[in-house]
């Protein structure tokens, strides 16, 4: 039966962000002319058949099949119930080697066969027995193998496109900060992580990576129906203000793509780094920040937490779109050796966004809220006064961003011993000056109506 062989630098792989690739080479067939069967070996082993595409000049196709029962021993001898097969042992004393014909009755988790007039259990212990097939079934694949009938109106060699999608093949971003206090800078490099379990291996590949998630039919999405009940985690929003800014990344509808600089070979079961990112001396500040949920007194002083702001901006930022990833943060000892600090989850960034990146919860820094007092106005109304005590262990001033979450409904500052903003319609935020290794204290009282 023919095979289809790839040309020269045939291979393409476009990778998306959500276990979705797109697989496209070229590969040279021998027509025969009328109808006929071509195999297209190395396929991936979790190909979707239905979006396949061949096309070449002259020829229509009839039928498709994707046999996916990949040779193992297990499968050949699975394959072989109800047939015979040839068992050989070797006596381990003398060297001498004995054939006999068996039937095998069964192969489920062990191996049953009918030798002669007696059943016996194929054991698996070292000892020097194998078994001969006659033949392999037709089935069973070496590799995955698409075989496509086709049609051709005259004979000759042609050059064929495949195409299909298939899961197995992914991409992540991933980002590593290195921060240097004095400085107030931040230098980042950015990695791309190919995974490949896919059950094939893409050789000397031209690959391109897109940022972004294409709508898939009979995936959860938008409009797809969710349990009764459930919400989305919540999670701290990293990017503070969306970029604006365009830059020379080739785009590809609403998607940005990465193409690796050179080809590459994707092995199956691989996972492969490749940088795409390198800025150095980036401006950045570390701050503090607390979020209080609810107008309620907590038990005790809780951390706030310690974060890092900077740009993507091309101007005095890291100068590009960032793919959604997790960006790993490290400072310098006394030593002068990169320690591990903290990590954070960043979404798909624009060019010239903010991000503002929590690493985790500061030591020296605390802040306790506690009701003063809370009052029935009326009906409806309530008056709760609020007061936040923040401390600060360190030798130095800080800033420690307060924020009161849960001002839901007609809620409103009627009084503050600090002005606020309003970060949202149920937040409100202030920037709170806490004195080395002291206090400071902030006041305010809320009228809510239920």
């Amino acid at each position: 039966m023919p095979a289809a062989h790839a040309a020269d630098n045939s291979l393409s792989i476009t990778i998306y962000t959500d276990d979705l690739a797109l697989v496209q080479e070229r590969r040279d067939i021998d027509v025969k002319g009328g109808r006929q069967r071509i195999e297209f070996e190395g396929v991936s082993a979790q190909i979707r058949p239905e979006t396949v595409s061949l096309t070449a000049g002259d020829i229509s196709i009839v039928e498709q099949n994707f046999d996916f029962d990949l040779l193992t021993p297990a499968k050949l001898m699975e394959k072989a119930v109800g047939r015979e097969v040839t068992i050989v042992r070797i006596n381990p004393a003398t060297g001498a080697e004995t054939r006999e014909q068996a039937e095998v009755l069964a192969a489920n988790g062990g191996v049953v066969l009918k030798i002669g007039q007696r059943i016996e259990v194929l054991r698996d212990d070292g000892l020097p027995v194998r078994v001969i097939f006659d033949k392999v079934p037709d089935n069973l694949r070496a590799r995955p193998t698409l075989s496509v009938t086709i049609d051709g109106a005259r004979a000759g060699p042609r050059s064929a496109s495949l195409s299909y999608l298939t899961p197995g093949l992914g991409w992540k971003a991933d980002y590593v900060a290195l921060y240097d206090e004095a400085a107030g800078k931040i230098d980042v490099q950015g990695w791309i992580t190919l995974t490949n379990s896919s059950g094939t291996a893409y050789d000397n590949a031209q690959t391109l990576l897109v940022a972004g998630s294409p709508s898939q039919a009979g995936s959860p999405g938008q409009f797809g129906s969710v349990p009764n009940g459930w919400r989305p985690p919540i999670r701290r929003q990293t990017l503070g203000q969306a970029g604006t800014e365009s830059g020379s990344r080739e785009r590809l509808g609403d998607f940005y793509l990465y193409p690796l600089p050179e080809r590459t070979t994707i092995a199956n079961l691989q996972t492969k780094q490749v940088g795409f990112l390198d800025v150095h001396g980036v401006p950045a500040e570390h701050g503090y920040e607390y979020l209080s949920h609810w107008l309620a007194t907590s038990d005790q002083p809780q951390s706030a937490k310690s974060t890092y702001r900077f740009s993507t901006s091309a101007h005095a930022g890291l100068g590009d779109q960032l793919p959604a990833g997790i960006l790993r943060f490290y400072m310098r000892d006394r030593r002068g050796e990169p320690q591990f600090i903290g990590e954070s989850r960043i979404d798909h960034t624009p060019m010239g966004s903010t991000l503002s990146l929590v690493t985790g919860d500061a030591f020296d820094v605390k802040v306790k809220a506690t009701v003063d007092k809370r009052t029935r106005v009326n009906e409806r109304d309530w008056k709760t006064d609020m007061r936040y005590e923040l401390s600060n262990a360190l030798p130095r001033p800080l800033t420690v961003t307060l924020l009161q979450d849960g001002l839901w409904g007609d809620s409103r500052i009627s009084s503050e011993s600090q002005k606020s903003t309003r970060r949202s319609a149920d937040t409100a935020e202030w920037a709170v000056l806490v004195p080395a290794n002291g206090r400071a204290v902030l006041t305010a009282s809320f009228d809510t109506r239920f």
